[in-house]
């Protein structure tokens, strides 16, 4: 069997993992740009000082040695025959399966998008963030995120709750909160209703209660380099951090492949892709059945990816066999870098934990065990 795997992020490297665990004869090839894993949920803890690019920066030629994984440097142009072969810059990769783990892309259309940060845009970002914040004296900086209209999945927004809180730590233990002003804007009247019901109104009083102003439920209109234009008025600001909504990779648009109305990868309750046999997709590149508030999040694609490994073996071996689905789940820690709030939401119901210390070192102790499997 000669299974393609696209991506090394979490959903990709989840996939190559039970792939080998379902069968040791398969062949596995994973394509992406380089062998690097980039552990995005600890660029919040960038600006800090608490974590460097080196400690996010995770080598991947030990664990693609130890998988026997085919590792092709390069960027997906597009897919051909049926999905059976998979096209980059310089080869051509044919499979028997494919499993698309790309991830997604942040969608770029608001004027003057150009004068923000995207903190989950990579290192980069997070290390822009900590430059600036040592570099600034006093003053206003707006945080907030958007959606997909057309995919309300597909947003990223745990995250920007994150920073919220981290820099209002920092700022506090640096002795300089009161120069400073912080704003959350989001277009959502109740923002982050997707973790759970009465989540957001927990979130806006705990930011209430440290001095953080809201500016909610108005369209964002766009940026300039000194404020962000809503359709209820201008929020001044020097320094600007920003998660748009997200939709599929760029290369989608050179396949057949099914797009939803946010371009996503359409698929059905088993990650297989629709209309296209033998071809897989998990994580944030994917439109998947369920609830409303499933989430783009590791967690989420690491179920779908052992979903989407897992069938793609079988059906490889048993045209007949039956078939895993995926079971739907939000697990978040949201860090304040002191304390963590604990929120897990599935199909019977939703738990809040208010910020305890030990979820903090919780968050960091699940980032050390998570990648110790990846480090050799």
């Amino acid at each position: 069997m000669q299974i393609t795997v696209i991506g090394a992020g979490f959903a990709a490297l989840t996939a190559v993992k039970t792939l080998r665990k379902q069968s040791n004869d398969v062949a596995i090839t994973v394509i992406a740009p380089k062998a690097e894993l980039i552990y995005l949920p600890s660029l919040i803890w960038l600006p800090s000082g608490l974590r460097k690019a080196e400690d996010l920066r995770i080598d991947l030629s030990k664990f693609f040695k130890k998988m026997r994984v085919n590792f092709v440097a390069g960027r997906v142009q597009g897919i051909y025959d049926g999905g059976r072969s998979v096209h980059t810059e310089n080869d051509v990769i044919h499979n028997d399966a494919l499993i698309i783990a790309s991830g997604g892309r942040f969608i770029k259309k608001l004027p003057g998008i150009e004068h923000v940060i995207t903190p989950c845009e990579g290192i980069s970002a997070g290390e822009a963030i900590r430059d600036r914040l040592a570099a600034m004296q006093s003053g206003t900086i707006a945080l907030g995120f958007g959606g997909n209209p057309n995919e309300p999945a597909a947003m990223r927004g745990g995250p920007m709750f994150e920073f919220v809180f981290n820099i209002d730590s920092l700022l506090r233990r640096q002795g300089r909160r009161d120069q400073f002003k912080l704003v959350f804007f989001n277009p959502k009247d109740k923002p982050g209703a997707r973790l759970g019901p009465d989540v957001p109104s927990k979130l806006v009083s705990l930011m209430q209660k440290k001095g953080v102003e809201t500016h909610l439920g108005h369209k964002i209109k766009g940026f300039t380099a000194s404020s962000v234009q809503t359709e209820g008025g201008d929020i001044a600001a020097d320094l600007i951090l920003f998660m748009p909504g997200m939709t599929g990779p760029a290369w989608l648009d050179n396949t057949s492949l099914p797009k939803s109305p946010g371009g996503m990868i359409v698929a059905n309750e088993h990650t297989q892709v629709e209309g296209f046999e033998h071809v897989y997709v998990a994580g944030d590149a994917g439109s998947f059945p369920g609830p409303d508030w499933q989430p783009k999040q590791a967690h989420a694609a690491d179920i779908q990816a052992k979903v989407a490994a897992t069938n793609a073996v079988r059906l490889l071996t048993d045209e007949s066999a039956q078939l895993e689905v995926i079971r739907h789940e939000l697990v978040c820690i949201v860090d304040t870098l002191s304390h963590g709030i604990f929120i897990k939401r599935n199909e019977t119901g939703s738990r809040f934990l208010p910020p305890l210390r030990i979820m903090h070192y919780a968050k960091r102790f699940f980032e050390k065990q998570y990648l110790r499997q990846y480090r050799g």
